[in-house]
């Protein structure tokens, strides 16, 4: 189609008001329009005439150009019909350049084409119901029962028509005119009576300011009605009005199947097509994941049992064999770590720490001959408590209730404790062994991990338990993804295993990390937790998308097993990983990125440096 204004060989009449979805099939009536504005392929051989002199063949497949006179239009050979995916892509062209108002250029690329947008029956009940003709848009529901596939639809259809004549009758005041739709269209459809029953309430509506706010209604006019055709259209099949916006449908589907398809991408969802290029396949860039060393923390004099990050991504905490808790600063900026403060004291070593939900407190737990922990103050660098039930327990394992006012904690001689910020014992629950805990988000229900290869959940408020996991190997520790819904546990001599605590099912067991008897911490991360992180007693940290088994990418940079990783949950960039090497690493994208890298349209890079 040329821009400089094709005339055709008869005058063409301008869609109407076809809102964002048509639909159709190939038409076989010969010359001139159809009922709705579409122009019809002429079977009569005459070709249409443009500006330029170029002619279109009948029920031609693509436009037929000619430079010659008019008198070898004649002889042009007749085109192939078009295919029925190509038929589709010209009615979705359609479909998106009406949505634009680019309705004489709809008018010519149908006529050139031979298509249909919609079937006539369908724009002349798309112009009623835009129009608010309800009792036309009535009769045109008897036209499309014979195009359906569900007799039931139409009543659905007639519900939503008289719902919206009613809304408007109460708004222009016609109350008796409302009710009569209400008593004698509504009610004897025998459909939905409690939304009759809502619909029956707005008839008290003082005013139609009160009426739209009830009704949650954009009021009379285009806004409802072309929601209205939008809900309309669902029941209609798409040979006879296309699905709303189909075309931006279709796009954005694809570019969340390459988003999903993307091993490393790690920035938030944005579903606008408007943040994304369509001309170019989405790829991101292994440099831009936290694959590389950007820091080496060595103030730990011992092995660094445990690192973690606060809730709000603002802190790290590391735990070491050396008996202190090293609290780091992330700068929001640089990413770079300072050492904020030191808590010491701890005399077995720190082996396991947790976060108060509001970073307000840190309790450290030690090794399994420790019968102590430490409840300490981040803000203030106090020791708020110091618990220990009995000399003969070990207590190496904590989680905070959701409250931040009571944990619970435990350890393997089969202590299970629930204790509130002073120490003070709430509840326990005898001969359990426990490996390690996580409480769950109901602040009711306690998963523990215990020397019986399994994960079972207690509930201290009615004292019952059940079984959810079971391992043919032991369990040396697990985290639960935020949503509660996932379970991710190190299992003795297997590896890293991704369960479904809801269906009580494994998911998928990951590959390569190698995994003894050492206890070692693995974590969810990145933006909306599609990746998992492990450490290794090859000395590694192992990354995997959560969707497949195979890592992609192996860090190395550690002399020693990797003990725990923990991925921070505001920067998906950053990363930690502890070591009985005695340092802590932090990992993060690569130092210098050109502006396409950080685009992320360059290709993967396959090499990876530490």
């Amino acid at each position: 189609m040329q821009s400089n204004g094709a005339s055709q060989g008869q005058e063409s009449s301008e869609l109407p008001c076809l809102n964002s979805a048509q639909n159709g099939e190939s038409s076989s009536s010969a010359g001139g329009n159809h009922s709705n504005g579409l122009l019809s392929n002429a079977d009569n051989g005459n070709g249409v005439g443009t500006s330029n002199g170029s002619s279109v063949g009948p029920c031609s497949g693509t436009s037929a150009t000619s430079t010659a006179s008019g008198s070898e239009v004649g002889s042009l050979k007749k085109k192939k019909r078009l295919s029925q995916t190509e038929e589709d892509v010209i009615r979705l062209i359609g479909q998106h350049l009406h949505g634009l108002g680019l309705n004489q250029t709809v008018d010519l690329l149908m006529q050139e084409s031979g298509c249909r947008l919609e079937h006539p029956s369908a724009s002349k009940f798309r112009n009623h119901v835009m129009e608010g003709e309800w009792d036309k848009a009535e009769n045109d529901l008897n036209e499309l029962r014979a195009l359906m596939h569900s007799p039931n639809a139409i009543v659905r259809m007639k519900f939503l028509l008289l719902q919206q004549k009613y809304l408007e009758y109460l708004e222009d005041g016609k109350v008796l005119e409302a009710l009569q739709v209400l008593r004698g269209e509504l009610t004897p459809l025998k459909y939905n009576t409690d939304r009759i029953h809502v619909l029956s309430g707005y008839l008290m509506c003082s005013h139609a300011d009160d009426l739209r706010a009830k009704a949650e209604w954009e009021g009379k006019g285009t806004a409802s009605r072309s929601r209205l055709l939008d809900k309309l259209q669902t029941y209609l099949p798409p040979s006879v009005m296309l699905p709303p916006r189909r075309l931006h449908t279709l796009l954005r589907q694809a570019v969340e199947l390459q988003r999903d398809r993307c091993l490393y991408h790690n920035t938030k969802l944005d579903n606008n097509l408007d943040s994304v290029s369509l001309l170019l396949d989405h790829v991101c860039s292994r440099k831009q994941f936290p694959c590389y060393t950007q820091q080496i923390l060595t103030e730990h004099c011992n092995e660094v049992w445990f690192c973690k990050f606060s809730n709000d991504g603002t802190k790290l905490a590391t735990g070491s064999k050396d008996t202190t808790v090293i609290i780091w600063q992330v700068d929001p900026e640089s990413h770079q770590l300072k050492l904020l403060r030191t808590l010491e004291g701890h005399a077995y070593g720190v082996s396991y720490l947790a976060w108060s939900p509001d970073d307000t407190y840190l309790i450290a737990c030690g090794p399994d001959d420790c019968s102590e922990l430490w409840l300490w103050n981040v803000q203030t660098g106090e020791l708020r408590t110091k618990m220990s039930q009995s000399h003969e327990d070990s207590l190496t394992s904590v989680a905070w209730n959701p409250d931040g006012k009571r944990f619970v904690t435990g350890g393997q001689r089969g202590q299970f404790y629930q204790c509130d910020l002073d120490g003070n014992l709430l509840d326990s629950w005898e001969g359990v062994r426990v490996q390690c805990l996580w409480c769950l988000s109901d602040g009711k229900t306690v998963l523990a991990s215990d020397t019986h290869q399994r994960i079972r959940g207690y509930n201290f408020e009615d004292l019952t338990d059940r079984n959810i996991v079971q391992e043919d190997h032991p369990i040396m520790s697990f985290t639960v993804s935020k949503n509660g819904r996932l379970a991710l546990l190190n299992v003795a001599t297997q590896g890293v295993h991704l369960w479904d605590l809801q269906d009580r099912v494994l998911v998928r067991k990951y590959q390569g990390v190698t995994q003894g008897f050492y206890t070692i911490h693995s974590c969810f991360g990145g933006h909306n937790e599609d990746f998992i992180a492990s450490g290794s007693e090859d000395h590694k940290v192992y990354i995997w998308h959560r969707r497949g088994e195979l890592p992609i990418a192996e860090l190395t940079g550690h002399t020693r097993t990797v003990n725990c990783v923990s991925w921070n949950p505001a920067i998906p960039g950053l990363m930690a990983s502890a070591s009985d090497d005695g340092t802590v690493r932090i990992w993060g994208p690569a130092p210098f990125l050109d502006s396409q890298e950080a685009d992320g349209l360059n290709e993967n890079s396959s090499n990876m440096d530490s």
